[in-house]
């Protein structure tokens, strides 16, 4: 996983949560922060989850694909993504309300949302 896209520190994370409105620093740090978790959670390169202008990451196993766009492309804006990352909003809910791009087969991450450690509200 590259550098930029490393699960931030708990402390950060929870203060960047606790914050409201949150800045854009804080939403830039969540939004890498819960791609880098998807992606240590569900290892492999078959969606690409893009928030832009943030940051866009690969996962997900499944079909190998060695150059361009992945199979399945999923796009969001940072809030929702957040929300999702979250459990704020299901993934039903956003696809219902056109806040998510999903095409392709492995698009629907329903099953992995939402990111925070068990127990975490």
């Amino acid at each position: 996983m590259p550098a930029r896209l490393r699960p931030a520190p708990e402390a950060e994370v929870r203060a960047a949560l606790a914050a409201s409105p949150a800045a854009p620093e804080q939403v830039r740090l969540l939004v890498k922060h819960f791609l880098a978790v998807l992606a240590e959670r569900a290892p492999g390169a078959s969606v690409e989850v893009r928030v832009p202008p943030y940051a866009a990451v690969q996962a997900v196993a499944g079909v190998r694909h060695t150059r361009g766009t992945p199979p399945a492309v999923v796009e969001l804006d940072a809030e929702t993504w957040i929300s999702l990352a979250t459990g704020a909003l299901g993934w039903v809910d956003a696809e219902r309300e056109g806040l998510v791009r999903a095409s392709g087969e492995r698009a629907d991450l329903s099953t992995l949302l939402p990111l925070l450690p068990e127990g975490e509200p």
